[in-house]
């Protein structure tokens, strides 16, 4: 990782926010000045500017962290869903066995069990993309065209995000917990992906 000095420069010089630079993902990937960009872009896009609710985004976050393993992505998201966007502790750690959490509506469910099927066979089927149309909100057509394009965009993204992070093992930063809200990691006998 780039020292946070040299990491704010560089994505100040970059078009990345420079508050960005403290975290250890950007430490690692303002390396590449121009991929850094390109994925803070991306990613935020999706955070802030998005169509899809907040929540439903989340809880396919803390979905993949958990299933794959990322501690940085289960504790990064552990905050900020937590902290950022109201999504109670109680809906994050339930991501953990969603099929058994009596807190979930029919559109938190619908978007779980795509995170799965994407996970476990590279698409979502037919019946779970009919389930997230009827249960996304959304304001009009257009509106839940873009919800449904931010889904699929969420579940790849940070999917992919989960995969670089492992495979660079980045370290978590100080001021985020490991595995909250009990300090316990998935099963290494059932991490995929």
């Amino acid at each position: 990782m780039l020292p946070v000095d040299e990491a704010r420069a560089i994505a100040t010089d970059g078009g990345v926010p420079a508050e960005m630079a403290e975290l250890s993902i950007f430490r690692v990937l303002l390396r590449h000045p121009r991929l850094a960009r390109a994925f803070n872009d991306l990613l935020g896009m999706l955070l802030f500017r998005n169509t899809l609710p907040h929540r439903l985004r989340e809880l396919v976050i803390m979905r993949i962290g958990w299933v794959t393993g990322s501690e940085y992505e289960w504790g990064q998201h552990w905050r900020v869903g937590h902290t950022f966007f109201d999504v109670p502790a109680a809906d994050l750690a339930a991501t953990r066995d969603w099929q058994r959490h009596d807190g979930f509506d029919a559109a938190d469910r619908a978007v779980l069990a795509a995170t799965d099927e994407v996970l476990e066979r590279g698409a979502v089927s037919a019946a779970t993309w009919d389930a997230c149309t009827a249960a996304i909100p959304a304001a009009s057509p257009e509106e839940r065209d873009h919800a449904l394009l931010e889904l699929f965009m969420a579940i790849g993204a940070w999917r992919m995000v989960s995969g670089v992070l492992r495979s660079l093992e980045v370290p978590i930063e100080d001021f985020t917990e490991s595995w909250p809200p009990d300090g316990t990691p998935p099963d290494a006998s059932r991490v995929h992906g």
